[in-house]
């Protein structure tokens, strides 16, 4: 068996969430899931909290064998009626695979006078990847996004498939999830070495609303250097270009960059869009080899395995990424150190300002507790 074909027995993200979240980043205002009542239902709920509204036709065991076409084409009617939404999304889930239900005709019998993007998709794609294409393809469809977009957003996708395949949850048959290592201690290291006057990285590298909190890291590294005077000795990169991805996706890059001008924190380099995270990878080492292959040590956040090591090679190499399974790649491709933010996602949906971490929430409690028994010393 070839290794991109191994069998994967760890959980893995499901398409029939990855489509709704892709729904999300064009805006829709009601999603609907065609299946039963508690699929999907954690994720459902979280993007709610994320401003749109997702609801379901609930289908039974009856529904399971007679299909579900008036349920679905009902729940049309009633949703526009409720919420005079401006686009909908419809999207499938095993059970309506399984029954072979045809999205199209509920939808056409609902004949709404409003844009209805409809995602045939189950959740039995070796890749969640899978789910965002379908989403992506039926929304160009619509006219939603061009076919320029979509051809941008395809080459993005396989892209994401093969950082996953290399050095992420796809990389093996089974990986432990682990916590990684302690803060406390990391954050220990990194405001000595700042302390020391060694030269420091930073490298957001984050996926989309992720980077709410991932640039609280970035922030946090800024104010201890500041709070020591070595501010001149960091370095920020981050893929903050509001130009490039859907809507919401350029959304989160402005707001992120708003938030990082307001706290006085200089982005030296912008690698990218935050759809743009499995590609960032070759602009940050030609960056490194031309301008910063001297600096001692780097912190890599968001999908830190998607940046290669060529040119890292001689610094001491943190990062931090909100995937449990990520630990054990990141240490085997020579990352000293690895946290885990585990109440990231959760924590960044419907925001619109950078949130705190626990990394930098540490790292700031810690440099105020070296400052006062400085002072109690002095």
């Amino acid at each position: 068996m070839a290794e991109n074909d191994i069998s994967i027995i760890h959980p893995r993200p499901s398409s029939i969430v990855a489509a709704l979240y892709t729904l999300r980043d064009l805006n829709v205002d009601v999603a609907i899931l065609h299946g039963p009542p508690g699929c999907s239902f954690k994720h459902a709920r979280l993007l709610e909290e994320d401003g749109i509204h997702v609801v379901t036709t609930a289908l039974d065991e009856n529904g399971f064998v007679f299909g579900g076409r008036e349920e679905l084409s009902s729940l049309l009617e009633k949703v526009n009626e409720m919420f005079q939404p401006k686009l909908i999304g419809v999207v499938g889930t095993c059970a309506s695979m399984i029954i072979g239900e045809e999205l199209r005709e509920p939808v056409q019998d609902a004949n709404l006078d409003v844009p209805v993007i409809e995602v045939e998709v189950h959740a039995g794609y070796p890749n969640n990847t899978k789910g965002v294409l379908l989403a992506l393809e039926s929304a160009c469809d619509a006219d939603i996004i061009d076919a320029e977009e979509l051809e941008r957003q395809k080459f993005l996708l396989e892209e994401a498939t093969n950082v996953e395949k290399r050095h992420g949850a796809a990389s093996r048959e089974y990986l432990e999830p682990s916590r990684g290592d302690v803060k406390y201690k990391v954050a220990e290291k990194v405001i000595n070495y700042l302390k020391e006057g060694k030269r420091c990285l930073t490298i957001m590298n984050a996926k989309k609303e992720t980077g709410y909190m991932f640039a609280d890291i970035t922030v946090a590294i800024n104010e201890v250097a500041a709070q020591l005077g070595r501010e001149d000795n960091v370095i920020n990169m981050a893929n903050v270009d509001d130009s490039v991805g859907l809507p919401r996706v350029r959304y989160h890059a402005k707001s992120i960059m708003d938030d990082f001008r307001e706290k006085g924190v200089t982005i030296h380099e912008n690698i990218g869009g935050m759809d743009e995270y499995p590609i960032a990878g070759e602009r940050v080492s030609e960056l490194i080899a031309e301008k910063y292959g001297d600096f001692d040590f780097v912190v890599i956040t968001g999908v830190p395995h998607a940046i290669p090591m060529d040119n890292l090679k001689g610094m001491e190499v943190i990062s931090v990424t909100n995937g449990p399974r990520q630990v054990i790649p990141l240490k085997e491709m020579g990352h000293e150190h690895v946290l885990v933010e585990i109440d990231l996602h959760p924590k960044t949906l419907g925001v619109n300002h950078i949130v705190e971490s626990e990394f930098g929430a540490t790292m700031r409690e810690l440099a105020k507790d070296m400052q006062e028994e400085n002072k109690e010393i002095a």
